[in-house]
């Protein structure tokens, strides 16, 4: 792989610090290893100082220090450093650091992951889009791993590698995902087993690779086109991975991720349960996937969600859980807990094209 081929896409809203954590990550493994980056952060209208935030610390306003917490060490990159303001259909010329795109409005996972694709695929020599959580971080054995397979020139539409627990960095987060096409329950393959003794997949046991950490070829991207944005979040990557035709899946050996997993959706982590809002657009995810690409499941699917309620009530007493899990299978008004983290009217028109949308059609 030449240089400036893999470009990254992180997608961030009231990332703060933790993207902060990525970009450093980012930064040092390629000055370490040597594998240049073409970087483009997305940003979903934040709330807080994730912007501002990231240009003081490109400008060196204030030393960083790595947490404590890192499973490896970071060597922190001189300041200042280059950040390019951009508009998602026009490729910059310039050569910077970070390159940041600002959407107006929250737009969902896959609306910011899209507005990255379209701004990097302007730069012709960019081959391989990589995806990547804000809340993740990258060490150099991982990027030279990741440039080592890439290098082999592989055919190949989505690749991954393994994701393991930031606070835990010995057990895996995900090695891969499978969907039972019958409820469109999604499973994480090795979930909470030892990463040191357990042994990579073979890639044909995967259904797709998880958004945390996913590496999306040109060759993929021309022939399928960006993600569905009807998800919001949740299910856009296995949606996209369904779309793959002949272009198969693959494990990168090697590339190990380390993720805080959902530590601003309150996704579910190791030893703690879901949020309202994850459990909504989770299942709301779920129903939209099986209505997509399995309509002949629906039934099993809506009966799961009313088993699945039934179940975190009648054992947690958790009425607010109970109801964000229905709502979302059943296209129920989300609860007003969901409805102010949202940018409402826009989410809205989203949520009303998916419904029409029943067709089995792919979306994009």
């Amino acid at each position: 792989m030449s240089a400036a081929e893999l470009g990254v896409i992180v997608v961030t809203y009231n990332s703060g610090r933790e993207v902060l954590d990525c970009l450093e990550s980012l930064l040092s493994a390629s000055r370490a290893v040597g594998v240049p980056l073409r970087i483009v952060v997305v940003d979903n209208a934040s709330s807080d100082e994730t912007v501002t935030g990231i240009f003081d610390w490109a400008q060196g306003q204030s030393d960083y220090l790595p947490p404590d917490s890192l499973p490896f060490s970071i060597t922190a990159v001189p300041k200042p450093l280059s950040v390019i303001e951009a508009m998602p259909d026009v490729a910059q010329s310039r050569e910077g650091h970070v390159h940041l795109v600002k959407s107006t409005t929250n737009i969902g996972f896959a609306g910011g992951v899209n507005l990255g694709l379209k701004y990097l695929a302007g730069f012709s020599d960019i081959r391989h889009f990589w995806v990547l959580n804000p809340d993740s971080v990258v060490p150099p054995a991982s990027l030279q791993a990741l440039h080592d397979e890439l290098g082999d020139n592989p055919s190949y539409g989505l690749m991954g590698g393994r994701v393991c627990y930031m606070d835990t960095p010995d057990r895996i987060q995900i090695d891969g995902g499978t969907v039972n096409f019958h409820t469109g329950v999604t499973g994480n393959l090795n979930l909470g087993r030892a990463a040191s003794e357990t042994p990579v997949p073979d890639a044909a046991e995967l259904d797709f690779i998880m958004g945390a950490s996913m590496v999306a070829s040109r060759d993929f991207y021309e022939r399928v086109g960006p993600m569905c944005e009807d998800y919001f979040l949740y299910y856009e990557e296995v949606d996209w991975a369904m779309r793959r035709g002949d272009l198969p899946l693959r494990y990168c050996d090697g590339l190990v991720v380390y993720h805080h997993a959902g530590s601003s959706i309150g996704s579910p982590g190791w030893g703690r349960s879901a949020s309202p809002f994850s459990l909504y657009f989770k299942h709301r995810g779920r129903i939209r996937f099986l209505r997509r690409f399995r309509p002949a499941s629906l039934v099993i699917g809506f009966a799961y969600s009313l088993a699945y309620a039934a179940r975190l009530f009648l054992r947690d007493r958790s009425l607010s859980e109970a109801w964000a899990v229905l709502a979302g299978s059943f296209g129920l008004r989300p609860p007003r807990q969901i409805r102010d983290r949202l940018t409402w009217p826009v989410w809205k028109r989203r949520d009303q094209a998916g419904r029409r949308d029943t067709s089995g059609s792919q979306g994009e």
